[in-house]
């Protein structure tokens, strides 16, 4: 009975509830039917913005999103290119650097040399040039001498024909000329 009892209260309190409830929606110019039909626009007008609106620009935003995600990952991999380009560059600097040492280092040793030959042969030269003009002082030396020599030669038979007065004949003064070379030579 107590539970008979129990239902017939709550009963009648969901029924004053729910009068009370149809009263104060009353009281507010609220009706189920336009309520109802508020809550069907609000979902037709959600679906058909969420459709037609809010898909495209999420799928625009994550196109962006896209776009900017292969744009960072390209510049990335263009600052790495142009990292490995600068220690490539670099590179090739410094090994034109080191060639460039090289050549001037033999072009250096090439000029040296060039020059100790051309040293040597103008030595060589100069030394011939002395060697040959020593020879031709030696030559005309002996020239003069010979020259002297028949010179004197010739005089001293000139004073030894006036001293004697006779006239010697060719035989006799190539005899003295010969005697008097000898005496010269010896001497």
């Amino acid at each position: 009975m107590l539970s008979h009892l129990i239902l017939l209260a709550q009963a009648a309190a969901h029924g004053e509830a729910a009068s009370g409830v149809s009263k104060i929606l009353g009281d507010f110019g609220i009706s189920w039917p336009f309520i109802l039909a508020q809550i069907l626009n609000f979902s037709v007008v959600a679906f058909i913005l969420w459709k037609f609106a809010f898909q495209p620009v999420l799928a625009t935003l994550d196109e962006r999103q896209q776009k900017i995600a292969v744009g960072l990952k390209y510049a990335d991999d263009m600052k790495a290119k142009l990292d490995a380009t600068k220690q490539e560059t670099a590179a090739l600097l410094k090994q034109a650097s080191v060639e460039a040492s090289r050549i001037i280092d033999e072009a250096r040793k090439s000029a040296k040399d060039h020059l100790d030959k051309q040293v040597q042969e103008a030595t060589a030269k100069a030394n011939e040039a002395l060697a040959k003009g020593q020879q031709s002082i030696e030559l005309e030396h002996k020239k003069m001498l010979a020259d002297a020599r028949h010179e004197i030669a010739r005089l001293v038979v000139t004073t030894t024909e006036r001293v004697l007065a006779k006239k010697l004949t060719e035989a006799d003064r190539a005899a003295y000329n010969d005697a008097a070379s000898r005496e010269l030579t010896n001497a």
